[in-house]
């Protein structure tokens, strides 16, 4: 709500939260002098009667004045001094009673029916001037009744706390600002209430709560995935393992890869969740968009079926971008598949993209696009569009706009998670029965890359025997620990097991011990993967490491950057996996 500022002949002061004025009018200064700097110095009784005649100190002595207060924007008020013979110190009850008045004004008997307001509060609330509704036809949201929030201002309970409301008679959601006040005039207890929109103070308080939400919601999936990544690696090792002892012809192979297939898609399901949280792995690389949709639309094309037509327009020069061409070729599953099912009867997806450079900041959906050159990818569609009041909601994790049982709700939530992380943006521009459009912002990668070296022959490693290779093998959970331990040793490894951080340390004081490589993982209780590693290099520099973490590697990569010949290994791994990222590191 901002300062009323069209009725310069009323005396006004902007005063804080803590009764410092801010700011008067020149009618407040001829009055009061401009040296008042609180509002305690006004008024000459400590109790102030909001809504009611007061005694103020003026530069003429002390006169009577009915004080007004209005709620504003960063905790402020606004006090407006009005003459006590004006119409509101005198109200009987007509329109024309508050008419004059700055700002959204009603009169309430007992009851909670309006019996006047002005023509500026008619408006707000979506009246007519000679209607008498009852204030709970009107608004909603106290969490209690209206009828009680009267009763107790009456009695003079709660006037110091407005409350806010939401508007009932609107088809798109307003909130209001209410402080009421008890009306001095004889006969029948009445409340005076002023009003304020608060549309926008509500909309920026419930973007922070989502705020919030969508960070807790994103600590909460990381969390869950490290857990649930341990019990998928050990159900898929295990898996994998039975399958080594089984063959195709075999009357349990069939059910063995069932559970190998269903464990491959709940990993699948946890990479969603990790997107969305931003926390997931992304190997980056410089991607030529067009030459990864070529190779794209046949896979593309399958998806979208017959009704439906796919067209590609390239820019003829397109920069690079450095991104994770896997999880970049997701986002636009995601994107193309949702284009389609809204194309039920069929119709048209087109895949544009272009360059696009930005010389100053742009601000658009509550994000500030930083300058920079950028390529962008559009999808659009011509279905049946996203109604205004869902867009906003589109990229929240598990809503989504199609029936139950159609949809989980977390592919546009993948997609922003996996732009975002990209250090991209999205945005969508849709209308209802015209179609959608999301548009990808990437940053352009360096314009001449390096030429690819010509690949150099090196010298054969010399042989070794597999049973002398070694492994220090650390991991906090048993069930994973024991698929890893078998695994290796079935690849003729031998395994050395702990535990922990510590009693891998304690292992390596045998300096006779000779190891080749660390396969540790990174989050363990007591020392982490990352500080045994170090302590136990500085004996054996020459040890390869292998880190396996549920976690995503970006949340200890500045740690793996200080220790050399270290790789990451996100779980959850498979047995093939797991003994061909060993096999790297050896020496």
């Amino acid at each position: 709500m901002t300062e009323t500022r069209f009725f310069d002949h009323v005396p006004s002061l902007t005063v804080t939260a803590s009764g410092e004025v801010w700011r008067m009018n020149s009618a407040a200064k001829k009055l009061i002098g401009s040296s008042l700097t609180s509002l305690s110095g006004l008024f000459f009784d400590v109790n102030i009667h909001w809504g009611a005649i007061n005694y103020v100190k003026t530069q003429f002595g002390t006169e009577q004045y009915f004080v007004m207060r209005q709620p504003l924007s960063s905790g402020r008020f606004q006090i407006l001094l009005l003459t006590p013979d004006s119409d509101v110190a005198h109200s009987n009850g007509g329109q024309a009673d508050i008419e004059a008045l700055p700002v959204p004004m009603i009169k309430l008997v007992a009851s909670g029916r309006i019996v006047c307001a002005n023509q500026i509060a008619c408006d707000l609330l979506g009246i007519r001037a000679d209607e008498a509704p009852l204030l709970s036809e009107l608004m909603e949201g106290l969490g209690r009744s209206i009828a009680d929030w009267l009763d107790d201002a009456l009695l003079g309970r709660g006037l110091k706390h407005p409350e806010f409301l939401r508007l009932t008679r609107h088809a798109s959601e307003i909130y209001v600002q209410v402080a009421l006040n008890r009306s001095s005039e004889p006969g029948d207890p009445s409340l005076i209430a002023v009003l304020s929109d608060a549309t926008e103070l509500k909309t920026l308080e419930a973007q922070f709560v989502q705020s919030q939400k969508m960070q807790a919601i994103g600590q909460l999936a990381g969390g869950v995935a490290h857990d649930f990544n341990n019990l998928l690696t050990a159900i898929s090792g295990h898996c994998d393992l039975l399958l080594l002892r089984h063959c195709p012809e075999d009357q349990n192979y069939s059910d063995l890869m069932q559970i190998n297939q269903n464990a491959n898609r709940a990993a699948a399901l946890v990479a969603q969740l990790l997107a969305f949280s931003r926390k997931q792995t992304l190997r980056l690389e410089h991607l030529d968009i067009r030459e990864m949709l070529s190779d794209f639309t046949h896979l593309l094309n399958r998806l979208v079926g017959e009704k439906v037509e796919l067209c590609l327009n390239y820019d003829p020069a397109l920069r690079r971008v450095r991104a994770d061409k896997r999880q970049l070729e997701q986002v636009l599953m995601n994107l193309v598949v949702n284009a389609r099912d809204s194309m039920p009867q069929g119709g048209q997806i087109v895949i544009s993209t272009a360059e696009t450079n930005i010389t100053a900041p742009v601000s658009r959906d509550r994000v500030v696009v930083e300058p920079g050159q950028y390529v962008s990818v559009t999808v659009s569609d011509q279905g049946c569009g996203i109604a205004a009041d869902k867009v906003q909601k589109i990229f929240e994790p598990f809503y989504t706009t199609k029936r139950t049982g159609e949809g989980t709700g977390l592919g546009l939530s993948t997609v922003y998670g996996i732009v975002k992380q990209s250090g991209g943006y999205i945005f969508v521009d849709s209308e209802v029965a015209k179609g959608t459009k999301f548009t990808l912002l990437l940053p352009a990668s360096a314009a001449n890359l390096p030429p690819v070296p010509m690949p150099v022959a090196r010298p054969p490693k010399p042989t070794r025997e597999v049973r002398e290779n070694v492994i220090l093998l650390v991991e906090d959970e048993a069930t994973v620990r024991t698929f890893a331990a078998r695994a290796l040793q079935l690849r003729g490894f031998k395994v050395i097991e702990a535990c922990s951080g510590e009693e891998a340390l304690s292992t390596l004081s045998d300096q006779s011990l000779k190891i080749d490589v660390f396969v540790t993982d990174v989050v363990m209780p007591g020392l982490d993967g990352p500080s045994w590693v170090k302590e136990a290099l500085a004996d054996r520099p020459n040890v390869g490491v292998v880190f396996v973490s549920g976690y995503a590697e970006d949340n200890f990569q500045t740690h793996q950057a200080r220790i050399p010949n270290s790789v990451f290994l996100p779980k959850p791994f498979s047995l093939e996996q797991l003994t061909a990222t060993v096999s790297d590191q050896m020496h």
